[in-house]
């Protein structure tokens, strides 16, 4: 009887979980997604206007490595006025991380957020379709995200509507007039500031994230005393999570829901809402 207990006991123990056949890297602690460079070396393209069909061309930054098969891409877009310049710290840091990233340029500065919708998913056709063969090389066509910051924000939520095959959304202190969300699917990850006097977390941010389903995964992290430009400057807390974000959903990787889930408690946050646990 002790015996068929045993192996009763044994039979009746969970099954390890699945490896995520996209891991890339190492196990990831908090100094290293805290870090300005992830365990990636990275590189760097230029794409013109001329050659970009639907968006005004942008930078590409990608893993130098190629051992550990493909990555997923995310395409970034700047707010009203703004170049990519303004952004251009996030390129680099997210590919460090394992994934391609193309900081775009808008067609004119002056787009309005259904257009920077519109520019982001012609960036993500123009990885998978148009770019250099080393660049194509490097993307996994089946796991594209978008991300900007403004009226960028707003167009990744526009994207993100649009295309729910989408594998990630995040809006960084988003700008739009629409503020519901109801049909959006994709994991979305908002990230707004408390100080923000031009796109209120108030009247944007939180809005956008309640009417995003509860069915659907979503985060909503409120920055501390953060005014609407806090992705313009190297931002430790919001590369961090956004590389956990990118992480969890882009290449299902299990490992960063540690950061995620239960809800972060970190001093630089003021509020932190989410649908933990993930499925």
């Amino acid at each position: 009887m002790a015996l068929a207990l045993a192996c009763g006991g044994v039979a009746l123990a969970p099954a390890a979980q699945a490896q995520s056949p996209y891991e890339r890297g190492p196990d990831p602690t908090e100094s290293l997604i805290e870090a300005s460079r992830g365990p990636f070396s990275t590189a760097s393209t230029s794409v013109s206007s001329l050659g970009a069909d639907g968006f005004g061309g942008g930078t590409i930054y990608y893993p130098t490595d190629t051992s550990q098969g493909t990555f997923g891409a995310i395409a970034i877009s700047p707010g009203y006025t703004a170049r990519w310049s303004s952004l251009s710290w996030l390129g680099p840091r997210l590919a460090s991380h394992g994934f391609v990233v193309i900081g775009i340029e808008t067609n004119t500065i002056y787009d309005q957020p259904s257009s920077r919708g519109r520019q982001l998913l012609a960036a993500l056709d123009y990885l998978v379709e148009d770019a250099s063969a080393t660049v194509r090389a490097r993307i996994d066509p089946s796991r594209l995200a978008v991300a900007g910051h403004s009226m960028g924000g707003g167009g990744s939520l526009e994207a993100a509507n649009s295309r729910p095959s989408l594998q990630a959304a995040i809006p960084l202190a988003p700008w739009n007039t629409d503020k519901s969300w109801s049909g959006v699917r994709v994991p979305t990850f908002i990230i707004g500031g408390e100080s923000d006097s031009v796109a209120s977390v108030n009247t944007h941010s939180i809005p956008f994230y309640n009417s995003i389903p509860s069915s659907s995964e979503k985060a909503y992290m409120e920055l501390n005393n953060a005014s609407h430009f806090f992705p313009q400057t190297s931002n430790t807390t919001m590369a961090k999570y956004m590389v956990s974000w990118m992480k969890r959903f882009i290449d299902d990787d299990t490992r960063y829901d540690q950061f995620l889930c239960p809800a972060p408690n970190d001093i630089t946050i003021e509020e932190y809402r989410d649908t933990c646990p993930h499925a």
